[in-house]
């Protein structure tokens, strides 16, 4: 497929940083907490692992916005060769029994481009699917509360995030964050590429996170990305996203 067709020219850096104007409590020493980079301090319970856990719904428990082919094409060949890889290259580089996948990923750049892409995609694509349910959950009124004051409004953080899911150019992911500097950030960044890297230009500690790859979204919408991400916010998983943010406040 030759994305010239569909794809806007972006003016935004690498990381696609787009940052809240009001600090929001203490962050988690898992975010920037050693030289290397982040993702090597405490582990959120039920942070991805090295394996690929069972979906949870059906593939089109997500209709209508996300199509049962999709979803099966996408779990079961994309993300499935983004954990055989990763488990290639963990034996390949022979990284030490014990050592926790945040933590690969807080110092990515001492890995091979294999373990960055195929580390990243299982990580991401784990998270994915626990940031979507079937129906989408409601906003508590105290997570609400968080964003209206990162961000201004509701709305105000989906148009940033709708934003950098749209002018991130080529493949990548959008992204909620909670930065080492206390603050609420929307940003993205390119390929499989994540937050926990310490090479990434967007640091924090992931919230919540949207798949902008063609194969997450081009059977159904084509080149319509922006029409993808509209409809993906109805199977937002809020629960999900504030129990990392309540975690990350905390830990």
């Amino acid at each position: 497929m030759n994305r010239r067709f569909f794809l806007k020219n972006s003016s935004l850096t690498t990381a696609g940083v787009i940052t809240s104007a009001v600090a929001i409590g203490p962050l988690l020493s898992a975010c920037g907490s050693s030289k290397s980079g982040t993702g090597t301090g405490p582990v959120m319970p039920g942070s991805p692992d090295f394996e690929q856990k069972p979906l949870g719904y059906a593939w089109n428990a997500l209709e209508p916005g996300i199509d049962p082919s999709t979803m099966e094409i996408h779990y079961s060949r994309h993300a499935a060769a983004y954990t055989k890889n990763m488990k290639d290259a963990i034996e390949a580089e022979a990284v030490a029994k014990g050592t926790g996948l945040e933590t690969i990923l807080g110092s990515i750049s001492k890995y091979t481009a294999k373990m960055r892409n195929n580390a990243g995609g299982h990580y991401n694509h784990e998270s994915f699917w626990r940031w979507m349910k079937p129906g989408g959950t409601t906003l508590s009124k105290s997570f609400q509360g968080s964003l209206e004051q990162g961000f201004g409004s509701i709305s105000g953080m989906k148009n940033q995030f709708n934003a950098a899911a749209a002018q991130r150019f080529g493949s990548g992911w959008a992204w909620l964050v909670l930065t080492p500097q206390k603050k609420l950030v929307i940003g993205s960044t390119p390929n499989q590429d994540n937050p926990l890297m310490d090479i990434s230009e967007l640091k924090g500690y992931p919230l919540l996170g949207l798949d902008v790859w063609e194969h997450a979204y081009y059977l159904k919408y084509q080149n319509k990305r922006a029409d993808y991400v509209a409809a993906w916010w109805n199977v937002v998983n809020w629960e999900e996203v504030e129990k990392r943010y309540n975690w990350a406040l905390k830990a």
